[in-house]
């Protein structure tokens, strides 16, 4: 039990409290229990849910749906707990609603604020969480619910923790609005700098090339179950560890090289990767190889280029991030299901500028690439 506690104040226990009921599921294969009038939550739908109340889930059931189940028709200001798969989601019911067994639901007595029980399970719910048992997931008995420990205050008390609680999380919403405005407005700008560093009339010191005769381009090595186990593992980068100017290394997989074979799609340090197949606006992100992850390779979902004599891989990578904001290599894709493609033929085909060293070196810094 908590100690210390402010007069008019009681440490006491969910069960002691509160109507703690559990839901139930109808028939799934019954077309007649399904997408009627009666709202019907899974913790999925918590999952996906932001604020407080939630007034219905993806799907409804009808009233043969719930007088065939063991779920309840919960009040207006019930407090959804999911107990399992995951323990944890919380919301407060904007009007009657039921659930499926995923639920320990608490009925609140007339003086209990339901906004203050939802900000104190919140709080406690790393606690609560642990009380769960299970192998496959973990689940919260109604034995466990009912024990859990609740700090019940006067209502007067509740409703001013509440506001206090909810005022301060506007302050905090109003500056992650703002701040994810700075950052948009920060992308914008970074784009407008990339795309106007490389002038639309080059300068006479400048060559204008293809990426063909300004590098070396080639796919990495295709993935295929085969590969999946075998004596000679060996990381490599995909897609997804691809981004515009950084290489995430928080997942690299493995897969199996014969002989020698690895040596041929090993990164070297200064190669620029480049997505082969993205969403149209983000076709061709690319990123230069700094030997981190060490000792890797890379696959056929990704284009290497070697930069040549007089490219900087700062330089190449500056250019293609160029064409990328550009739109200029979804000129050059293919589009199947939403997922644009640049073939390897048609990228080698595309317009590569190249200025003196020297010139490359300050462009390079001045739009902060290097």
């Amino acid at each position: 039990m908590i100690d210390n506690l402010l007069p008019g104040w009681a440490a006491t226990t969910l069960g002691d409290v509160f109507e703690i009921v559990g839901g139930s599921t109808p028939r799934t294969d019954n077309p007649d229990y399904w997408d009627g009038d009666i709202p019907w939550l899974t913790p999925d739908d918590l999952s996906l849910h932001q604020g407080v109340q939630v007034s219905r889930g993806r799907r409804s059931i009808t009233e043969a749906g719930f007088a065939s189940t063991s779920t309840h028709m919960l009040p207006t200001n019930a407090i959804l707990f999911s107990s399992r798969a995951p323990i944890g989601y919380t919301a407060v019911a904007a009007n009657p609603i039921c659930t499926n067994q995923g639920f320990k639901s608490l009925i609140p007595p007339v003086g209990v604020e339901p906004r203050y029980v939802y900000w104190y399970l919140r709080h406690a719910t790393p606690t609560i969480r642990e009380l769960g048992s299970g192998t496959t997931f973990r689940e919260l008995s109604k034995k466990r619910m009912n024990a859990v420990p609740f700090v019940l205050a006067p209502t007067a008390e509740q409703s001013r923790i509440v506001t206090a609680i909810e005022e301060h999380l506007s302050r905090l919403d109003a500056v992650d609005i703002s701040l994810n405005a700075a950052e948009m407005r920060c992308h914008a700008l970074t784009r407008s700098i990339i795309v106007g560093s490389i002038p639309n009339e080059l300068p006479k010191d400048w060559q204008l090339k293809t990426v063909a005769e300004a590098g070396e381009t080639g796919l990495g090595r295709q993935r295929s179950p085969k590969y999946h186990s075998g004596p000679n593992m060996k990381p490599y980068l995909r897609v997804a560890n691809v981004f515009e100017d950084r290489i995430d290394t928080s997942s690299i997989m493995e897969m199996h090289f014969e002989g020698a074979e690895f040596e041929k799609y090993r990164l070297r340090y200064g190669d620029v990767l480049l997505n082969e197949g993205q969403s149209p606006e983000l076709l061709g992100r690319p990123a230069i190889y700094r030997r981190e992850p060490p000792d890797v390779a890379f696959t056929n979902s990704l284009i290497r280029f070697v930069p040549g004599p007089g490219v900087m891989s700062e330089w190449a990578l500056l250019v293609f991030r160029r064409h990328m904001h550009a739109r200029r290599f979804m000129r050059e894709s293919r589009i199947t299901t939403n997922i644009a493609h640049l073939a390897l033929g048609r990228f080698r085909t595309v317009e590569f500028p190249i200025p003196p060293l020297k010139t490359q070196q300050e462009l390079v810094a001045s739009t902060g690439a290097s």
